[in-house]
């Protein structure tokens, strides 16, 4: 799976299973401070990346992963 696919796959759902504005998706956003999403955003999303992605993720793996960008790092390393 290429980067733009991912990135694109994070957007879709991004938008319309958690309900961000598109605008607000961009790579530097902060997840919680820019995009607003909290704890039970992350339980939709962990769902959300397993049925997409095929894998799950795991709760320590995202240390330090606090911006968009490096969400789809981490889905990226994770895929491929």
């Amino acid at each position: 799976m290429t980067r733009t696919e991912i990135e694109e796959k994070v957007k879709n759902f991004l938008i319309e299973e958690i309900e961000i504005d598109e605008e607000k998706i961009v790579p530097d956003a902060k997840l919680r401070e820019d995009l607003g999403i909290d704890s039970l955003d992350f339980v939709d999303i962990v769902v959300i990346v397993e049925k997409n992605f095929g894998f799950k993720i795991r709760q320590e793996e995202m240390i330090g992963v606090d911006t968009l960008k490096k969400f789809c790092d981490y889905i990226e390393t994770k895929v491929n």
